[in-house]
């Protein structure tokens, strides 16, 4: 193998896997939008008090080939729920953001914005402005992958103060308002705005001190800390252009601290993609393989098989690089 070495996606397995998650998210997002009204009209089922949190487990395990198979029925039995009050409204909207998160995680803009309406619609149903603030947070990607970060960082700002309208926040609700600040700092990195991406990710990181000193820990489902403060620091600073300071905040992460294998998988990508734009392609590659370790589909996401892509470009001839390739579902040709 040489430098130069072409790299494509294998024609068979990876575009029918694409196909079939594509089309399973189709369909979920038919039925959350209640186009298709006889798919659930025999159904009376409504989601069960357990459902969300495993499905959020498989979410944070990175076993997304199984939360494809279980949302469609989640799905519909979340619109027979949103129908039946403030609790129900609750559930669904929890659904909505997952699917929401998981059409991101295949590159689906189109179904991520539909699902991530959907949730904001049962937010605004349920009463709670945490729901809301995670809704928020879902359409901020797609909006901002669509050129409209703007309109996501007006949606995150009014999330966040409602979050703080109150005089004593309670930890679920810190917890949110620091995420909430983080995925406004990372749209305003994104961009292109450094004062208000530095502002938000300080915001952030004040909360999580907060959190910290007044509770003594984070919620038990909680996601906000300080290491995810600079696990975010790692791709504000890479989508700024400030490369130093983002390896910096790499240097110091500890990946073992992060809650979850998806969090720790996003620690490698952004370190990845940083690295390769500092032009250390053998230590990006290090990284994928990280994120291949820490949880499997996620290095066969579209944006990491393309990081995967370009270390193939520039260094095709790293120890290891060729099955790594063909495991995440790359193909080299010689």
């Amino acid at each position: 193998m040489t430098p130069g070495t072409a790299v494509e996606e294998d024609g068979g397995m990876v575009m029918e896997r694409r196909r079939v998650l594509s089309a399973g998210l189709c369909a979920a997002a038919l039925w959350a939008g209640d186009t298709t009204p006889a798919l659930a009209s025999g159904l009376s089922q409504r989601l069960a008090d357990r459902e969300l949190p495993a499905a959020h487990r498989l979410f944070a395990t990175g076993r997304y080939d199984r939360l494809y198979q279980v949302l469609p029925g989640m799905v519909t039995r979340a619109s027979e729920s949103e129908r039946t009050g403030p609790v129900g409204a609750s559930r669904a909207a929890g659904v909505w953001v997952l699917a929401s998160q998981l059409a991101v995680k295949e590159g689906d803009v189109d179904t991520a914005a539909a699902f991530a309406v959907r949730a904001g619609t049962a937010a605004r149903r349920s009463g709670h402005p945490v729901l809301l603030a995670a809704a928020a947070r879902a359409a901020a990607t797609p909006l901002r992958r669509t050129g409209r970060p703007d309109s996501a960082l007006q949606l995150l700002q009014e999330a966040h103060d409602e979050l703080n309208a109150g005089p004593r926040p309670s930890a679920v609700v810190l917890d949110a308002s620091g995420m909430v600040a983080l995925t406004a700092a990372y749209t305003a990195a994104q961009a292109r705005m450094p004062s208000a991406a530095e502002q938000f990710a300080s915001l952030a990181e004040q909360t999580a001190a907060r959190l910290l000193h007044d509770r003594g820990r984070v919620p038990a489902d909680g996601e906000l800390s300080p290491t995810q403060c600079m696990l975010y620091r790692v791709g504000i600073h890479q989508k700024l252009g400030d490369i130093d300071r983002a390896l910096a905040y790499a240097a110091g992460l500890e990946p073992a601290v992060l809650p979850t294998p998806e969090r720790r998988a996003r620690a490698a990508t952004d370190t990845a993609r940083a690295l390769l734009a500092a032009d250390d392609v053998p230590s990006a590659f290090v990284q994928l393989q990280l994120v291949e370790r820490a949880a499997p589909l996620e290095a066969r996401r579209p944006s990491v098989r393309a990081l995967t892509a370009e270390v193939a470009a520039r260094r095709p001839d790293l120890p290891g690089f060729t099955a790594f390739a063909r495991r995440t579902a790359l193909r080299v040709a010689l």
